[in-house]
């Protein structure tokens, strides 16, 4: 890959994008992972106005560290960032206490981890709405089209998606030319839903270069059958998320009504 062509291009389309819909600038959720920190920094090269939001929900103080520090970071080179920290703890906190409570609390982490994501969402939108900013997505391709391992209507919910063409080794590549902070390259990626340690390979069961590898032999048409021990056990991982997250993935089915019954 062409590292700093491919920076350079991302760059150009952010602005030529923002210039022609006649936006100021952009707004993006800034986590402490690998995705965020350079689209972060992409967005940040345009010139035009970038907002980072921090936006904790019983998070790992490290993913908070890391968030800050790469924030700060930005601060310093550009001096077309901001910040914005938005505590949202209790909101969360406030929207568990107001919904049924359930006999087994297990029932509802995944939903509940979902709803942390839609708050974020609802977050970012409300300073692009105020401020005339667009919603940067954070998502890659293994992420998006691969496995749909994003909330929808969560940090699925925005407007443009910088790296959603680049695969997660391509975006720590966009990573290291751009010079983002070495603790965000080491940090082991992790979606920050659980208010846990858990990695998203812990949740997958895959690592982000078995996954990339399993959608490159699914995309040229190989089947199970055709692997063996943990190729085999990867290319069926892939192919379990890929399949149950196909809704993420498409278009929103509409029931067309027939002529004859309008």
């Amino acid at each position: 890959m062409q590292t700093e062509k491919v920076i350079a291009h991302i760059i150009d389309w952010l602005r030529d994008y923002a210039n022609n819909a006649k936006i100021k600038g952009f707004v993006i959720g800034v986590s402490g992972g690998i995705d965020s920190a350079v689209t972060s920094t992409l967005c940040a090269k345009t010139g035009l106005d970038l907002l980072c939001v921090e936006m904790p929900i019983h998070q790992g103080q490290n993913q908070v560290t890391r968030a800050d520090a790469h924030i700060n970071w930005l601060m310093e080179h550009f001096p077309n960032v901001k910040r914005q920290p938005v505590n949202l703890t209790s909101v969360f906190d406030s929207l568990v206490a107001a919904l049924p409570t359930v006999e087994n609390e297990e029932e509802r982490f995944m939903s509940l981890a979902n709803t942390r994501a839609r708050l974020r969402m609802t977050t970012l939108y409300y300073f692009a709405a105020l401020k005339g900013y667009l919603v940067a997505g954070t998502g890659n391709k293994v992420e998006d089209f691969g496995i749909g391992f994003y909330t929808k209507y969560g940090d699925g919910g925005v407007d443009l998606s910088p790296i959603a063409d680049l695969l997660k080794t391509e975006v720590y590549e966009l990573g290291r030319v751009l010079g983002v902070n070495q603790d965000i390259m080491d940090a082991p990626p992790t979606d920050g839903l659980w208010g846990d340690h858990r990695t998203d390979e812990d949740q997958i069961g895959a690592s982000y270069p078995e996954l990339e590898w399993a959608m490159k032999m699914d995309d040229k048409g190989r089947i199970i059958d055709d692997f063996s021990d943990r190729q085999r056990e990867v290319f069926s991982i892939y192919k379990k998320f890929n399949t149950a997250n196909k809704h993420k993935m498409i278009p929103i089915p509409i029931c067309e009504i027939p002529e004859q019954l309008k």
